[in-house]
């Protein structure tokens, strides 16, 4: 099965291809189809993500998948939240995952609180006007660290550490992170409901 992903993101499309293997699906980024991104003016992720997937699936006719993340920091009141991809805007950098992590690190300079979650939020439809779609949210607690540590993922994964493991994102193998990470358990989640929902018992 060929679903559209709601996003131009090549690193969302590498980790969520890999992660939603198992059930023989090709994620196809919705640029390739000449769809262009959604407006996205909700508050919350799953708004978020609900808009996007109807706005692929409506375009090409085919089902859609879309995924709303971000980083809450509780020292922040749960900010950026929805607008963690422009959070390095806000102060006079330029859009990037590099200078997300810059002015990350310079507003908790001085905070002593360093707690926040990592959230996706992954949104399918089968059509446009599907009055079923499926939900699945995963979130993962972590420190934010007051230097950037390791080489891989992207975002702000240098700077996630996740107490367990004793390292951050960036430094652990991809697929030790897309296993414990925010859109990993929320790929898990989705792969459960749409082996319910989507495939009938031969195909599971």
């Amino acid at each position: 099965m060929k679903i559209v992903l709601a996003s131009n993101n090549a690193g969302k499309l590498a980790e969520l291809q890999t992660l939603l293997a198992p059930l023989n699906m090709t994620l196809v980024r919705q640029s390739e189809l000449n769809i262009p991104e959604a407006a996205e003016p909700f508050k919350t992720f799953v708004e978020n993500a609900l808009a996007k997937a109807r706005h692929a699936a409506q375009l090409s006719g085919m089902p859609s998948l879309a995924d709303d993340a971000g980083l809450c920091v509780d020292a922040f009141g749960g900010q950026p939240g929805v607008d963690t991809a422009f959070y390095a805007t806000r102060f006079g950098y330029p859009k990037g995952d590099d200078t997300n992590v810059t002015a990350l690190l310079e507003q908790m300079q001085a905070i002593t609180n360093r707690r926040a979650a990592m959230v996706s939020t992954l949104v399918a439809v089968r059509s446009a006007d599907d009055p079923e779609p499926l939900i699945a949210v995963g979130r993962v607690v972590v420190q934010i660290t007051p230097e950037r540590r390791g080489t891989n993922g992207f975002g702000f994964d240098p700077v996630m550490f996740l107490p367990e493991f004793g390292k951050t994102f960036a430094e652990l193998p991809p697929e030790v992170k897309n296993a414990h990470s925010h859109r990993g358990r929320a790929a898990q989640a989705m792969l459960a409901l749409m082996r319910e929902r989507w495939l009938d018992s031969a195909a599971s």
